[in-house]
């Protein structure tokens, strides 16, 4: 099994979370070509698709119903055959792009408890992550779903907030339960939509190291609006000078 660099990314919702998450895997695709990167979309929104210029046709959670939907019909002889054959299954919902690979986890389990299930095809997607180079994780507003549905051990943690008061209490709040939940060797913040980058020094991100600062870049929202891919944004935006700076602070690049 490779030394796969496990990167997640979490944070309160409307920061820019997922963009980040899309220029993460940009900056590792175009600095390491020869790398195999695995892009997970474990946000049931699915918008790291989007942000990447991908088309999701099967989702995790798509092979989990269809397991469910076998057993809850008595099948089980089919049932038993689907999960054994869970791991070719989400190889087949990988969608590949020159060396990159996504793959999107879907909407969170309906009511009902299949923790057997969860756990076999969260245990498959740790082997097929071992196959890459680098796994880039974009996450719900918490933590408590990538140890759950994703995997329970990372090796970088990236927390996203804005400069308000609330979206740093989140992330000291998602670092806290991160440390009791999530396995990770680095962490790090990246501070995006900045007012003004010279009153960094007055964010209040407790024990949590400052990777960057990054203001509020029109060319990353018109992309948005235009639902353009993170590829076709220019070199020197504000946004990717930001992210490479954090990814280099917390030893990615």
């Amino acid at each position: 099994m490779k030394n796969t660099a496990i990167i997640a990314l979490a944070g309160k919702g409307g920061v820019g979370k997922t963009s980040i998450s899309a220029l993460t895997v940009r900056l590792l695709a175009q600095k390491y070509p020869d790398k195999r990167i695995l892009a997970i979309d474990a946000d049931p929104a699915v918008g790291l698709a989007t942000a990447l210029g991908v088309e999701v046709f099967s989702t995790v959670d798509d092979i989990r119903k269809a397991f469910v939907h076998s057993a809850e019909e008595g099948n089980t002889a089919a049932a038993i055959e689907m999960l054994g054959e869970a791991k070719y299954r989400l190889m087949d919902a990988l969608t590949e792009q020159k060396n990159l690979s996504f793959l999107a986890i879907g909407r969170p389990e309906a009511a009902g408890c299949y923790c057997k299930v969860n756990a076999y095809l969260k245990q498959m997607i740790t082997l097929i992550a071992g196959s890459f180079d680098y796994v880039v994780i974009d996450g719900e507003a918490g933590i408590e779903q990538i140890n759950r549905r994703v995997m329970e051990k990372v090796t970088h943690l990236i927390l996203v907030s804005d400069a308000s008061r609330k979206g740093l209490q989140v992330v000291k709040t998602i670092h806290t339960v991160a440390k009791e939940l999530v396995m990770f060797e680095k962490v790090g913040l990246i501070v995006n939509r900045m007012p003004d980058t010279d009153l960094q020094d007055s964010l209040d991100t407790g024990d949590i190291p400052l990777l960057a600062c990054i203001g509020d870049d029109r060319a990353m929202s018109m992309s948005d609006i235009l639902g353009n891919s993170v590829f076709s944004l220019a070199e020197d935006t504000e946004i990717l000078r930001g992210v490479k700076t954090g990814l280099t602070g917390i030893d990615i690049l």
